[in-house]
């Protein structure tokens, strides 16, 4: 079952290896016995919001779902995440700065509109509505973006979010208004 992760997290490691920042930070390969203080997660990005991580435009990404399910309350700061495009490669690397996790009701919503709105660069009036019957959020703050030659990725099913390796020790959800 591990073995695309395994292979995944070696071949975006290994393109980085010469990089300043990335070198020395991404493990060999995703290690299920010892967990390591932070994670590894893959994001699925369509575009254009891929284009836009990747270009600095979109600095926090969101993702809204009908169940507690990662990232909610499954990524932390310091985390790394791949950046993967819809049926495509992983093209990038993120770090996860701040994140907030919310449990949607009214209040939660406006303050993500309002606090998190250009930043998330959502600019269809009808994101909004589609994510209407969303019960959970988890917003990130995305630092030392980077971009990565196109990187196979052999995962096949639908998931939007899968945690390559979790760390040491999670702390759990962060509820409430951030």
């Amino acid at each position: 079952m591990w073995g695309w992760s395994n292979a995944l997290v070696g071949a975006v490691s290994k393109s980085l290896e010469d990089h300043p920042y990335w070198g020395g930070r991404l493990p060999k390969e995703a290690d299920h016995g010892e967990r390591p203080v932070c994670a590894v997660h893959l994001g699925v990005f369509a575009e254009p919001f891929l284009t836009w991580v990747l270009d600095g435009t979109k600095t926090v990404e969101s993702r809204f779902s009908i169940h507690r399910q990662a990232p909610y309350g499954a990524v932390e700061p310091g985390d790394v995440l791949f950046l993967k495009r819809c049926a495509g490669p992983v093209i990038g690397v993120a770090e996860v700065g701040c994140v907030w996790d919310y449990q949607l009701n009214a209040a939660a919503w406006k303050v993500i509109k309002a606090r998190f709105g250009p930043a998330l660069r959502i600019e269809d009036p009808l994101f909004w509505k589609r994510k209407a019957s969303a019960c959970y959020a988890t917003l990130m703050k995305l630092e030392r973006v980077t971009s990565v030659r196109n990187v196979f990725c052999a995962k096949r099913d639908r998931r939007a979010w899968v945690v390559l390796t979790a760390r040491e020790n999670s702390i759990g959800g962060r509820d409430g208004i951030a």
